[in-house]
């Protein structure tokens, strides 16, 4: 596939109105470039890398897979200018010595109806009756809905992210077994006044802070911190599988955890 058809396919899926409506809106407002970020001197591409951050390690194994293109969460651009220099300089060298071009989507791809990190976390607990929910500037990130059944917040960390020794926090402040939840990925701390608000009880996210124990212990709800990271591997993955069996390209997932 040529990398002109390449960038206009993962324009049209993730950063169109048609495909993701929320998306084109957060698009607008997200402070990500999204899109093709840094290209490559070949014109076509054969190998697909996905993964959530751009970074050195990243483009290191992507570059060993033989991948000609990179699609990660967290690109290397947010809508400031950044001087070529230290390492960050060191990171856009080693894409240009790799010869590999970079995608990013950072918001479009949170919101996305069916390849988003919050749709597919969604889907992996089977929500039903589904909404948006957690908005950043006006968009919404994230979505709620209701469990089948009712379910411990340790079913539902074991669920999404293969248990809670894995997560960065849990809050068990509410109910032992859960019927709504608000999902929201990522940097989502902030949402919990509006799961608070909405009468959930449990609300997921990525990040954790200080602030937000007091105001669930205080709510009585309970409170999944996956990790940035954990959160946001989701998105990636499920247009990664797109990719594979939709096109003639050959996909991998790099797994670069954090724990964080």
């Amino acid at each position: 596939m040529l990398l002109t058809e390449l960038h206009q396919l993962l324009d049209d899926l993730l950063l169109g109105a048609e495909r993701n409506p929320a998306g084109a809106r957060a698009n607008t407002v997200d402070p990500a470039i999204n899109g093709l970020q840094v290209g490559c001197r070949g014109d076509e591409v054969r190998r697909v890398a996905v993964a959530v951050d751009a970074c050195a390690e990243t483009f290191r194994r992507a570059a060993d897979w033989g991948a000609e293109l990179l699609l990660c969460h967290h690109g290397l651009f947010w809508g400031t200018e950044l001087p070529l220099v230290g390492e960050h300089r060191r990171r856009v060298q080693l894409l240009l010595d790799s010869d590999l071009a970079l995608y990013a989507c950072h918001l479009p791809l949170d919101c996305h109806p069916t390849l988003g990190n919050n749709a597919r976390m969604a889907d992996a607990l089977g929500l039903e009756d589904r909404g948006p929910f957690g908005e950043f500037r006006g968009v919404a990130i994230g979505c709620h809905g209701r469990l089948a059944r009712p379910l411990s917040v340790a079913d539902v960390a074991e669920a999404l992210f293969g248990g809670q020794e894995r997560c960065l926090s849990v809050l068990p402040f509410g109910s032992e077994q859960v019927a709504s939840v608000g999902l929201v990925s990522g940097g989502g701390t902030r949402d919990v006044h509006a799961a608070i608000e909405a009468g959930l009880d449990l609300f997921v996210t990525g990040d954790a802070n200080h602030q937000m124990y007091h105001a669930a212990a205080e709510a009585g709800i309970n409170v999944i911190s996956a990790g940035h990271y954990r959160s946001e591997t989701f998105g990636v993955e499920a247009v990664g599988q797109l990719l594979q069996r939709d096109t003639p390209l050959e996909t991998t997932f790099i797994d670069v955890e954090t724990g964080l």
